[in-house]
């Protein structure tokens, strides 16, 4: 099956069967309405969870890009909302896909590398970044970013596309122009917004500012404003207003780590471990500590290399908080 005739099948195959969103999402002409749900396509990353990484060049050659997403709750006044997963995954300047190929979606093999895919958390503005290279394009589809964006315990919020601004000295006309960087395609048989399937229906929820010159570089900027538990994070203002916790360290982390809290009053404290599925794998309580900074020695000796995600919970005369952190056990 050609990549074309996949996209047109749309969600009914691997974007909508691999994972099943928590909540639909609805294209917004306005500012704080969520983003746009779409297909993961037909190249999702495999296991994302490996993939944890602000540069994600990888084996790729092209026009230096900077990719900036800041995740806003639309539950929550629209605040940025940190301690939330982001993955993203794009193609290389000649069209092609990493961790796919050798078929007729794709038929140059690049099964084996991981090129143009990553993961990172959001910080307490709700933001992460990537290194990268400027998108090229491909049959059927417009310049496009793909987005998915979770929980700390896992579920799915949004899985969603970045789109380009397009016309005349825009940067994906000039960027295919730019033959000294390798890109070869110019815009000859190119598919614009208006005529691709993804993004046909409008952009307004997608739509991404690009600044920057072809000398320097590109960057671009996407608000991805999500559905999300009023509570989600470690941006929220009840929970930050209780008590604050910092990237654990060191960080890939061996045998042990530690975990910087603040505590703004005196409150009982425990730690909880989960793979990045929220199977919660080991919990430790740390008894009653005393309000200001507080140093958590956890233990990670018992598990396997991976991500996971460290959740502090508090309680207080005021109630019960929690905050969460990725983290990398070597």
């Amino acid at each position: 099956m050609e990549r074309s005739e996949f996209i047109k099948k749309g969600a009914s195959y691997l974007g909508m069967t691999l994972i099943a969103p928590a909540l639909l999402l609805t294209k917004r002409a306005d500012a704080c309405t969520a983003a746009a749900q779409e297909t993961a396509g037909p190249f999702p990353t495999i296991n994302p969870d490996t993939l944890v990484r602000s540069n994600i060049i990888g084996t790729r050659t092209g026009v230096p890009f900077t990719i900036n997403i800041t995740v806003k709750n639309i539950n929550n006044s629209c605040n940025a909302v940190g301690g939330v997963i982001v993955d993203i995954w794009h193609c290389d300047k000649d069209g092609y896909y990493s961790e796919y190929g050798g078929s007729g979606m794709q038929t140059v093999d690049y099964t084996s590398e991981t090129f143009l895919r990553g993961r990172q958390t959001t910080d307490s503005n709700g933001l992460v970044t990537f290194t990268s290279i400027f998108p090229g394009w491909y049959q059927s589809r417009a310049t496009h970013i793909h987005v998915h964006i979770y929980t700390a315990d896992g579920t799915s919020l949004a899985i969603s596309q970045i789109a380009f601004p397009e016309g005349t000295g825009s940067a994906v006309e000039t960027v295919n122009a730019s033959t000294a960087n390798g890109y070869t395609k110019g815009m000859t048989g190119y598919t614009y917004n208006a005529a691709d399937n993804v993004f046909s229906d409008g952009t307004s929820t997608e739509m991404g500012t690009v600044t920057g010159d072809i000398t320097n570089g590109y960057a671009i900027a996407w608000d991805a404003y999500v559905s999300a538990p009023a509570t989600t994070g470690i941006g929220d203002v009840a929970a930050e207003s209780a008590f604050q916790i910092r990237q654990n360290y060191p960080n890939p982390a061996t045998a042990a780590t530690r975990i910087p809290v603040v505590l703004q009053t005196p409150a009982t404290v425990r730690v909880y471990i989960q793979d990045l599925q929220g199977k919660e794998i080991s919990k430790q309580y740390l008894g009653s500590l005393g309000a200001g900074e507080q140093l958590i020695d956890l233990d990670v000796s018992h598990l396997a290399a991976g991500s996971y995600i460290y959740t502090v919970k508090v309680n207080n005369l005021t109630g019960t908080f929690a905050q969460s952190r990725m983290f990398v056990k070597e």
